[in-house]
């Protein structure tokens, strides 16, 4: 099954005539493209048809290398000279201000130096523990049985997509589920994506930080989750660290702040791409209900849904950022070492070149090899479980809410709230 997706108009973009081979000497223009889902549609389709790799100006006033064509932008994630790591690196250029702390930062590297990573990738695999396609689903009809009972409109972010991710994050981490709710109010101000740091940002993450250290510090027996793994990982290091005079264990040299900065930010990361992604994708078929009538009829088709919908919608914006490690050529670019490259997802995910009738949102689509987690060493650990937990949700909600729309025309509705992350301020919906 096919239907046509919603277009308009390209709009104008300015692209360099000429794609140089040098920094130094190629234009640039403003990046992220103003407006809307529909305006950023438009200038995926411009960019890629004039430049795969053009100059652009990010909100900061650095230079960057914008690649829109789905095979260089694979070819970049793939490729091991372009570091995701550098990205967060002092001096070096962004596509955004960076409104991650420096400690969060280097929490994260400590975590990999302490040989901890592949915890982390295993509480976010596809076997997380309690959290299966059954304790979604659960979850899921939870929700929407409150929603029933206290009747539409209802804000579909505040009373079913939040809690939901909300729940999910906090049962693998280990955060109790009604206190981590708190931790979702201020979720937006860790994600900006502006020229410079709002001072309330560096405020929710240490409000949020002193939030998690609490419970890296509580008793042992209160403890689960990967906050209680960690723990138990660390404190068995230092125990045999002074027991044998050794150092080099797993789980040596972490603290209680590298912790929970660690955790901080796996929740913060972990409920903002679900919840977002779900919001996202909610819309899509809303706009689509020949594509919910389908699946309310086949709900085996759910998951194949699933990987459409994150191959047409527009959640990142800002594109996915890399800094070259040494002198490389992409395309027709010589990008030098230091620089940075932005791979524009969406862009990718929509080029003729790899997909047949881009536009077209085909739930019948296979293959569908979108970029949309990534690619390479740094394609996403958690897509397994971020597959079920999509699919357990929309699959409850075609069918229990076969009607859902929006209370409002959608520009009342849906409001930019996230800057590049494109995030609904709220989608408040009847049935």
């Amino acid at each position: 099954m096919s239907t046509t997706a919603d277009a308009t108009p390209p709009s104008p973009v300015n692209v360099p005539a000429d794609a140089s081979v040098s920094a130094a000497s190629a234009a640039s223009v403003a990046w992220p493209p103003a407006g809307g889902g529909d305006a950023v549609r438009a200038a995926c389709a411009r960019l890629r048809e004039d430049s795969p790799v053009v100059r652009v100006r990010t909100p900061t006033g650095d230079e960057a290398w914008l690649v829109t064509g789905y095979a260089l932008a694979k070819e970049v994630l793939e490729d091991e000279r372009f570091s995701l790591r550098d990205a967060a690196k002092p001096g070096v250029p962004r596509p955004y201000a960076l409104t991650i702390p420096p400690e969060i930062v280097n929490a994260m590297r400590e975590m990999n130096n302490a040989g901890l990573h592949e915890e982390v990738l295993r509480a976010f695999g596809p076997r997380s523990g309690p959290v299966s396609a059954r304790w979604l689903r659960e979850r899921a009809h939870g929700l929407v049985d409150a929603m029933i009972e206290e009747g539409a409109p209802v804000d579909l972010r505040a009373r079913f997509a939040e809690p939901y991710s909300a729940a999910l994050i906090c049962e693998i981490l280990g955060l109790p589920y009604e206190e981590g709710l708190r931790l979702m109010s201020g979720l937006d101000l860790g994600f900006l994506a502006g020229p410079v740091v709002p001072e309330g940002s560096a405020a929710n993450w240490g409000k949020d930080f002193a939030f998690v250290l609490r419970h890296v510090r509580a008793p042992r027996e209160e403890q689960r989750g990967l906050i209680l793994t960690l723990c138990a990982l660390r404190d068995a290091a230092e125990a045999e660290a002074e027991a044998e005079a050794e150092t080099e264990r797993k789980g040596a040299g972490l603290t209680d702040e590298l912790l929970a900065a660690t955790v901080t930010t796996l929740f913060m990361a972990g409920v903002m791409s679900t919840y977002v992604f779900l919001l996202h994708a909610t819309l899509t078929l809303i706009r689509h209900p020949e594509a919910v009538a389908h699946l309310r009829e086949r709900p085996e088709k759910v998951p194949l849904a699933v990987e459409e919908l994150m191959r047409v919608t527009l959640p990142i914006g800002e594109g996915l950022p890399r800094i070259a490690r040494t002198d490389v050529r992409v395309g027709d670019v010589l990008v030098r070492a230091g620089e940075l490259v932005l791979v524009w997802v969406e862009a990718a995910n929509l080029d003729p070149a790899r997909f047949a009738d881009p536009e077209r949102f085909d739930l019948d689509r296979a293959p569908n090899p979108h970029l949309s987690f990534g690619a390479g060493r740094h394609f996403c650990p958690a897509s397994a479980l971020s597959r079920v937990h999509a699919s357990e949700a929309l699959g409850v909600l075609v069918e229990r809410l076969p009607g859902l729309r929006l209370a409002l025309p959608p520009e009342q509705s849906v409001s930019p709230a996230g800057g590049g992350k494109r995030v609904p301020d709220r989608v408040p919906v009847l049935w």
